[in-house]
């Protein structure tokens, strides 16, 4: 397999041999001329020293300055006027000219390299061609000595440029290599949240994506121990209702016809029992799933209907609704209603008869709170915390329920964005709440036009 590491770092690395070499053939075909007459310690200044003798000293000093000048760096150069004319002799021969024409009509080789320049006298304005006659192997010798600092740099540079290289693909290889080992340790249930904790803190994409995988992953394993929990709640909630069906069913078996009369209604009792606990059990597990598209909830609708049920199944109690909001929230209806459906059974088997419930929706700040207040004994503070839980039932309450029911409106609310508020009622009694975001990231609940 390969290594992402080795591509990248192969990728940067012959990206930067590939634009150096091109530039430096580039330069060399384009401007090696000018290169040799800028760079070539026998060519380089010569025009401007010989144009200073020339014109302060004349023209045999001058042609004396060349003839010096070819002793020493043996290169025949020659100066012509503006209008073509040679300005002195210069040092190249009259039979190398020749030698030179003919060899240039044959297309053949010639032993020296010809280079030209022209150079403008800043004290007399007139202009003057210089024309360079270097040997080939005086050029190639100083070629060789010439390219020693230009390629010396080049490999420094890209000595530099691949640790630089080295350093950004380590820097982008390693924290996805962590990455990976902790999405292994997600799927083999083992991530611990501390394994990317200093990956988190960098201020890059990779520091953002690390965040965020940490958040999964919390999720995640909270979702896994939530469900594990759920699992051992509800086989031990089953346990209870099919342990009583086994008795009464043996006691069944050896009763008389008429003991057998008082005997089934228990059994059918327990399958009741039975029937409602798996469908809240299947209830809270539907919140998990995908609930389809939102749509406005008719909030007067909703209180109505869940009036018309306390009547039905508590006609003593008394309900008291106050739309405070003409706010039309978006979201789920039926699970809406069902959170608060729960909420009213649990205030209707708690309230004392003579006192109203109060059902209530209001704005706070850019909160939908939608409350269920009663006037009972409330709750120890203690047990406010694990109230919502599932199963979880506070001492002292009745054996009524199962406990799934804050858990369900718990759920609800968190599908919309908000969380559940539960807290005993400064003035007496118990109040549960609803509190949903009106602009969550999730389902909207704006403000009408």
């Amino acid at each position: 397999m390969r290594s992402l590491f080795w591509r990248i770092l192969a990728t940067f690395w012959l990206a930067i041999a590939l634009v150096a070499g091109l530039a430096m053939l580039l330069g060399h075909a384009l401007n090696q001329d000018t290169w040799i007459v800028n760079r070539h310690p026998g060519v380089q200044g010569l025009a401007e020293l010989w144009t200073k003798v020339y014109e302060r000293q004349g023209a045999l000093p001058a042609q004396f300055f060349l003839e010096r000048h070819r002793q020493r760096f043996h290169i025949d150069v020659q100066v012509l006027a503006e209008n073509g004319q040679p300005v002195i002799r210069g040092t190249f021969p009259a039979r190398a000219a020749a030698f030179e024409a003919r060899q240039e009509n044959r297309s053949g080789r010639l032993p020296w390299r010809r280079l030209t320049a022209d150079y403008t006298s800043p004290l007399s304005g007139e202009t003057y061609l210089f024309i360079y006659r270097i040997p080939n192997s005086e050029l190639q010798a100083w070629h060789r000595g010439s390219l020693f600092w230009p390629l010396s740099a080049i490999a420094i540079a890209l000595v530099v440029l691949t640790g630089f290289s080295l350093l950004l693909t380590l820097s982008i290889t390693r924290p996805l290599d962590r990455l990976r080992s902790a999405v292994h340790d997600l799927g083999q249930t083992a991530y611990q949240q501390n394994s990317l904790a200093r990956l988190a803190t960098r201020r890059d994409e990779l520091g953002v994506l690390a965040k965020d995988f940490n958040r999964m992953g919390a999720r995640l394993q909270s979702l896994i121990g939530s469900q594990r929990q759920l699992l051992r709640d509800v086989s031990h909630e089953l346990r209870s209702p099919l342990a009583r069906l086994r008795i009464a069913l043996a006691l069944a078996e050896r009763a008389t016809p008429a003991e057998r009369e008082v005997i089934w209604p228990r059994l059918a009792k327990e399958c009741d029992r039975l029937e409602a606990l798996i469908s809240e059990i299947l209830e809270l597990a539907r919140l998990d799933a995908e609930p389809g598209a939102a749509s406005a909830i008719d909030l007067p609708l909703i209180f109505e209907q869940l009036e018309e049920n306390a009547r039905i199944v508590s006609p003593a109690q008394c309900i008291e609704t106050c739309l405070e909001t003409e706010i039309v929230p978006h979201g789920w209806p039926n699970m809406l209603e069902r959170a608060l459906d729960n909420l009213l059974r649990n205030a209707l088997r708690f309230n004392p008869e003579g006192s109203p419930i109060e059902l209530r929706a209001r704005t706070e700040g850019d909160c939908l709170m939608l409350s269920v207040r009663d006037h009972g004994p409330g709750v120890d503070e203690a047990h406010l915390a694990r109230l919502s839980e599932p199963f979880f039932r506070a001492p002292g309450q009745t054996t009524a329920g199962h406990g799934l029911g804050l858990a369900i409106a718990r759920r609800a609310a968190e599908r919309h964005g908000g969380e559940l508020l539960l807290d005993n009622h400064p003035e007496g009694g118990f109040i549960a709440s609803l509190k949903l975001p009106l602009n969550s990231p999730g389902p909207k609940l704006p403000r009408p036009d």
